[in-house]
């Protein structure tokens, strides 16, 4: 895990700056019409920080977790995440991923097999969890041109 949290931490120090190039402007026009701004993508990548903290943690103290599904344009919406100040988004998104870098470094070997469920998923490992969510937030850093192109 110690590969994957330094994995993050490149990521993050990478897409900040170019996240924080992004005006308050351009933050809020959708990428496709119809679709996601780039501010409610980084929104959503909050949303699936925190998420994944509660799973990370909470699977490291029990012998398997069951966990609710997440309604990510809900989440979006009722925290009005278009209306919020861009920087403070990015400086938050930043923040929290290099707190989890930390979190996955020290997640205990002995539970990193531990079997979780998410809503109505399929059950995953822990180690699964944690690897889905460094590919999940590249993935969104790629739609808005944040991702290291290396």
């Amino acid at each position: 895990m110690k590969e994957l949290s330094q994995k993050l931490l490149r990521t993050v120090e990478s897409a900040e700056p170019r996240l924080r190039k992004i005006s308050e402007r351009e933050s809020t026009t959708p990428m496709l019409p119809g679709g996601w701004s780039s501010k409610q993508v980084i929104g959503h990548l909050i949303d699936s920080a925190s998420n994944n903290h509660q799973r990370f943690v909470r699977a490291s103290l029990q012998d398997s977790l069951d966990f609710p599904g997440y309604d990510q344009d809900g989440w979006v919406r009722v925290q009005a995440v278009s209306e919020a100040d861009w920087l403070t988004l990015v400086a938050l998104w930043a923040s929290y991923n290099r707190h989890l870098a930390y979190v996955i470094a020290h997640l205990p070997a002995s539970k990193l097999e531990t079997m979780c469920r998410i809503g109505s998923g399929e059950p995953v490992t822990l180690r699964f969890l944690a690897n889905d969510y460094f590919a999940h937030l590249v993935h969104h850093l790629n739609q808005i041109g944040a991702a290291d192109s290396k």
